[in-house]
């Protein structure tokens, strides 16, 4: 009896010990665990990828595509590839958003830093095409660099005319569906009215347009840039005879090129050369400065025409058509599109004054 006793308890304790030992063995046992929510994606580029969800922090590599994620889903943007800019001193946009750190990126002139963004733990990482090498190669050796953070391509980001696929991809991407078509609504119907009634204009009747960048307006971009796009678009001829500088583009060219040229329409990058174009005597002779047709890109947030060329520049598709044609567009209420445009897609409410400091008075 003593025995059975014994046994008894013996079998009573193992138990006991089990018990106690088995939770920890099977919570280390992959078969038992709860896995993390993922959701499988094909990117822009056909790669098969593996993403957490939800999406709440996200980084991108460049400004086009920063700037499309603060468009779609700005609450989820935890960084920018560079400072908002001011006009007259102000920066519209919501200063929780401009208060977003600065982690650099990879684009034009300006190389990143992996730790840095590794460091900011975001969800994803968004890596926009911005043309230059081969960018399948380069966003592989960029995914390695980042380890399990998934790099995601995408293509399309930069181009005047081709925005709705990376504003779909995105919206969907990021669970912004309804932001995308919105902001899909509004590019579409500024691209339509614009190139509808561009392609009546005969070439002989077109405006011949510079795009001046620099301080002193001898830099700029010639057809086939990405940077000087609007200008075909809204059915200008830009006058720049040149070579394409690759990336961030700006080509120099001397006072004598640009006299050459003869632009009727003279569309300036850089707020230090408008406030200086018409008292310079280097400048007095070319038509667009005798006419008075030197225009100030709108600045902030960000530049409506380039720098970078992301959907910064779709309300800069009616800006540049009533620019180059302003009869023609006489009926684009400019004023109207801009309060639209920045309440919806920058998540700002202009006042009276604002639009003023953004508009040229013959553009209101």
């Amino acid at each position: 009896m003593r025995n059975k006793s014994v046994i008894l308890f013996a079998l009573a304790s193992l138990l006991i010990c089990i018990s106690v030992i088995l939770p920890g063995c099977t919570t280390a046992q992959p078969a038992f665990q709860t896995p993390a929510d993922t959701r499988t994606i094909t990117d822009m580029v056909n790669r098969t990828l593996e993403i957490p969800q939800p999406i709440t922090r996200v980084l991108s590599t460049a400004p086009p595509t920063t700037i499309a994620v603060f468009v779609l889903a700005p609450d989820k943007l935890i960084g920018v590839n560079f400072e908002p800019n001011k006009q007259n001193g102000n920066v519209y946009m919501p200063e929780k958003y401009r208060a977003l750190p600065n982690v650099g990126g990879w684009f034009g002139k300006t190389t990143g830093n992996f730790e840095t963004f590794i460091e900011m733990d975001p969800d994803i990482i968004i890596d926009g095409d911005v043309g230059v090498g081969n960018f399948v190669a380069t966003l592989e050796e960029r995914q390695k660099k980042f380890g399990a953070i998934s790099s995601v391509g995408v293509l399309d980001a930069r181009t005047a005319t081709q925005y709705d696929n990376s504003i779909r991809f995105l919206g969907d991407l990021l669970g912004a569906e309804e932001q995308a078509a919105s902001l899909s609504e509004f590019y579409n119907r500024v691209l339509s009215i614009v190139t509808s009634r561009v392609a009546t204009i005969p070439t002989s009747e077109k405006v011949r347009v510079y795009y001046a960048e620099g301080p002193k307006g001898l830099l700029t971009d010639p057809t086939g840039s990405m940077h000087s796009e609007l200008i075909e678009l809204a059915g200008g001829i830009n006058v720049a005879d040149c070579a394409i500088t690759p990336g961030m583009g700006q080509t120099p060219v001397s006072m004598e090129q640009v006299t050459r040229w003869n632009p009727g329409v003279i569309i300036v990058g850089d707020p230090t050369f408008y406030a200086a174009v018409y008292s310079d005597p280097l400048w007095k002779d070319i038509p667009a400065v005798k006419d008075h047709r030197v225009y100030l890109v709108p600045q902030s947030p960000f530049p409506w025409f380039d720098r970078p060329p992301g959907v910064n520049r779709i309300i800069g598709i009616p800006w540049t058509a009533k620019v180059l044609y302003p009869e023609m567009f006489s009926d684009l209420d400019m004023p109207a599109l801009t309060r639209e445009f920045y309440q919806k897609f920058y998540h700002y409410d202009l006042s009276d004054s604002d639009v003023e400091s953004l508009l040229d008075p013959s553009l209101r």
